[in-house]
């Protein structure tokens, strides 16, 4: 397999021609047609002025052609800039203004929110604007043809890439924002060598060769949806299905009808699966996989029951697929993320002695917490534009990930919260996570977000959002006698807010700063 990304699609073209490459609600591809496209795409861009180096933003629904996109790009060297399609016009012009695309591949149902999205670009020169998807119905019954697929018909397969040098594994590939769960959204840059790294690793956590069917529900805009599934399917010469909007009765259909062998979501979008499915699972399934956000052990105790293995990983847009859970140690291991897969070198590191040299860093023992640090390939090359964030994270050849966490014997890793989400009440260290665990095993609790308030006595205690599970009813008054025997009362919330949901990014994390200050409920 080569190591330029560009030409992982000819690479499988050459060797499984007529085999299924992917395929959306639109369209079918094989392995050559996938590559013919690619090639046409790649050369419409050249002439449309994108070089080596140059963005090409992609503001896309979930469908084939954001593959298309990411591959032409990288063969002829530009950086491919994914753009979540649940954004605001106002919040694109800023990713737009920020990384200041040659061109802009965008839904054509996103035609009037891209108006007002370049309307509002005032500081960089506007990309040029290609239209992806059909029009609507004419009075005759015919369609608007597709400016997308004009622009492939009018170009040249066969072109090339002006630069046909093998691409330095270093260079950009990928500028994919982050979720903003602090606030305003960074560019984090990956490398050609970053993708290869993240592709062996799931290869090496999935077990994933071509003979597997991966299906992708969640956005291709998403590091789990593009860095997780997507692309590491195609690395192996797997088939991806890609289904745009999330219907899990229409996913379970399609495992059945395209025979699935696995497929991942975040925890609330397994939820939603497993209401849905029968049970039994389809025989193809192999497993399901999940990231983004701490999974309860009651979802892999619910699939399990089903015939279904569940695995948990870790990793970030920065790095992406760090850990993965052993099928065999699934549910024995269950809380756990699994152990470092082989591109990546993790340590826990004791939050004291991060702040200075990392010669004095300091790796805790088994069962203590640390932060998550990582080196290896598998690591962005830095934030956009932004070296001071860039000198916060990245120190020497290692990243900061801002995520604690405990190691067994075995270094399976288990999530115990963010750096800057802890917070010490009556100078007892407070891990979020650890009480939304707690909570979220209530049986009238689905959700639970925890998050830090002042308070005079104890400098900080915990107040808890809680969503209430369907058909039952939380009595908020009885929590505390229930909390008793599962956690120190340093670690119980003093209040609590019932919400109808969690605000969450698009990769399912509890965006905690967008949490209101309401009168909060303490228990009597």
């Amino acid at each position: 397999m080569p190591g330029d990304v560009g030409r992982w699609i000819e690479f499988w073209a050459a060797r499984q021609p007529d085999a299924l490459a992917w395929v959306d609600d639109e369209r079918r591809c094989s392995w050559r047609e996938a590559a013919d496209r690619v090639a046409r795409l790649a050369d419409w861009l050249q002439r449309a002025g994108v070089g080596p180096g140059e963005r090409v933003a992609l503001w896309l629904a979930n469908r084939t052609a954001v593959l298309e996109a990411i591959f032409a790009a990288a063969r002829i060297g530009a950086i491919a800039l994914p753009i979540n399609a649940r954004l605001t016009p106002l919040e694109v012009a800023f990713q737009l203004a920020d990384a200041a695309p040659r061109v802009l591949l965008v839904e054509r149902a996103f035609r009037e929110r891209a108006d007002q999205a370049l309307a509002a670009v005032t500081t960089v020169p506007p990309p040029s604007r290609l239209e992806v998807g059909r029009g609507a119905a004419r009075a005759d019954g015919r369609v608007d043809a597709c400016a997308y697929e004009l622009a492939l018909a009018a170009s040249d397969p066969a072109a090339g890439p002006a630069n046909a040098d093998p691409r330095d594994p270093d260079s950009p590939m990928i500028l994919m924002y982050t979720s903003g769960t602090t606030g305003q959204p960074k560019g984090a840059l990956l490398p050609h060598r970053k993708t290869l790294a993240n592709c062996r690793n799931a290869r090496a956590g999935f077990g994933t060769t071509a003979r597997d069917r991966v299906l992708v529900v969640t956005p291709l805009f998403h590091s789990l949806g593009l860095q997780i599934l997507a692309l590491p399917a195609l690395f192996c010469g797997a088939a991806v299905v890609i289904q745009e909007g999330f219907d899990p009765v229409r996913a379970w259909r399609a495992v059945d009808q395209e025979g699935i062998t696995y497929l991942g979501a975040v925890p609330t979008a397994h939820q939603r699966l497993l209401d849905a499915l029968g049970p039994e699972a389809p025989a193809s399934l192999r497993f399901v996989f999940t990231a983004g956000a701490a999974a309860p052990a009651a979802l892999l105790h619910a699939y399990h029951r089903r015939g279904v293995v569940m695995l948990q990983g870790y990793g970030q847009t920065e790095t992406s697929m760090l850990t993965c859970q052993r099928p065999e140690e699934a549910l024995a291991k269950a809380g756990s993320v699994g152990r470092p897969l082989p591109f990546a070198e993790l340590r826990l590191v004791a939050p004291a002695t991060l702040d200075g040299p990392v010669a004095g860093w300091r790796d805790v023992e088994a069962g203590a917490v640390g932060e998550i640090v990582v080196r290896g390939p598998i690591t962005m090359l830095g934030y956009w534009k932004r070296p001071e964030a860039t000198r916060e994270t990245l120190r020497g050849e290692w990243v900061r990930t801002g995520d604690l966490a405990t190691r067994d014997g075995d270094f399976d890793v288990t999530l115990v919260g963010r750096a800057r989400e802890m917070y010490i009440s009556g100078g007892e260290n407070v891990y979020p996570a650890e009480v939304e665990a707690v909570l979220e095993s209530h049986p009238a609790i689905a959700e639970a977000a925890v998050v830090a308030v002042a308070d005079a006595t104890w400098g900080e205690i915990g107040r808890a959002h809680l969503v209430p599970r369907a058909g039952f009813a939380l009595d908020l008054d009885a929590l505390p006698e229930w909390l008793a025997p599962r956690l120190a009362r340093f670690k119980q919330p003093r209040s609590y807010v019932v919400e109808a949901s969690l605000p969450r990014t698009a990769s399912g994390k509890v965006q905690k700063h967008r949490l209101a200050d309401p009168a909060p409920i303490a228990p009597r």
